[in-house]
């Protein structure tokens, strides 16, 4: 120790004395940071949020959701089982004696609760003979609005609820509504071109329609889904459940193939959102450039495509439609599609 200057000298590390701070003994210069280089710190970056969706107040959907119990109401207001049943041997209206002039047909007649086949094309139920040769081109729309009975407005309702409230919050009541009604219009053409000698109700067309503009709103909006895996296998089990349910007598599997690429096609027209190019990414990382979402050119080209598509779809339909061409004529197995006869029921 110097005795004059009263500290260490001569001390290290390497002798186990600590080394003379002129600021203090608790005193550290700050480091010298080190410049990390541009490509590093670009690495070190976020990528940018996803482009904000506005989302919608979902109205339309409960709005199609009253107006199909309303027209169901109504059908079997005119209906009216009580008073315009003739055939007694069929048994007696269900439900007569609590629900009166709203019962419902004899379960042998109709076993989904509901009113009449006659009642159904009174009130506008596809029926192809009516739709081309009394030119009442009206029930293309009409018959969406109709179910045959309450277990078959339970089933779409449930149906819609599923799959309508989501695509409205994201895409809001005008793209939603018109994949709807055009999906059910498909749907009606297709059931009318492969279906002649029975009548078509529901809204299973349009259902089916929203639930196909999931899966092209999927495909066109791929990489912005994390989890795209599971949502694909999620559609792809729901079309395939009820696609076999379609198999079953007395369900129009036609309306439900028809809607569905009607509104795989609108899906692609209606349902792209823009999102971010690697050219913004880098511009951002580099000069702080702000976002702007664009759309890219597979979405693009599918839009074009798709839109090529849907108008070629709808006119080789009517005309064939209206030019009294029998589908099953053109495809020998189709029918199989709509119902698959086996030992336990017919066709």
């Amino acid at each position: 120790m110097d005795p004059e200057r009263g500290r260490y000298h001569g001390g290290g590390m390497a002798s186990g004395v600590p080394p003379y701070n002129p600021y203090g003994p608790y005193y550290y210069p700050p480091q010298q940071q080190v410049q990390q280089p541009q490509q590093v710190q670009q690495q070190r970056q976020r990528p940018p949020p996803p482009p904000s969706s506005t989302e919608w107040t979902t109205w339309l959907i409960p709005l199609f959701i009253l107006v199909n119990i309303g027209m169901f109401v109504y059908t079997m207001y005119e209906n009216n089982c009580p008073a315009h049943r003739r055939d007694r041997v069929m048994g007696n209206c269900v439900g007569v004696d609590w629900l009166h002039q709203f019962s419902f047909q004899p379960l042998q007649q109709n076993p989904l609760f509901g009113p009449s086949s006659n009642t159904l094309l009174e009130l506008g139920a596809l029926e192809w003979d009516r739709l081309i040769n009394q030119h009442q081109e009206w029930r293309l729309i009409t018959c969406i609005w109709l179910h045959a009975g309450v277990i078959h407005l339970a089933s779409n309702m449930l149906f819609l609820i599923f799959v309508g409230f989501g695509l409205e919050k994201q895409f809001g009541f005008i793209r939603v509504g018109v994949i709807y009604l055009v999906s059910g219009i498909g749907g009606s053409m297709v059931s009318a071109l492969f279906v002649r000698n029975s009548v078509s109700v529901g809204a299973s067309g349009a259902l089916f329609g929203l639930l196909g503009s999931m899966l092209s709103e999927l495909i066109t909006n791929w990489t912005m889904y994390t989890d795209r895996g599971s949502v694909l296998f999620s559609i792809v089990i729901v079309v395939a459940l009820n696609m076999a349910i379609g198999l079953l007598p007395h369900v129009d599997n036609f309306a439900h193939i028809g809607g569905f690429i009607t509104g795989i096609l609108l899906g692609f027209i209606l349902l792209p959102r823009p999102g971010y190019s690697w050219r913004q990414y880098q511009n951002y990382n580099q000069q702080g450039t702000p976002f702007k979402s664009e759309f890219k050119i597979y979405q693009l080209l599918l839009l074009a495509f798709s839109l090529i598509l849907l108008v070629i779809w709808f006119l080789v339909g009517l005309i064939m439609l209206y030019t009294k061409h029998d589908g099953n004529n053109h495809c020998r197995w189709c029918h199989y599609l709509s119902c698959v006869p086996t030992s336990k029921w017919k066709c």
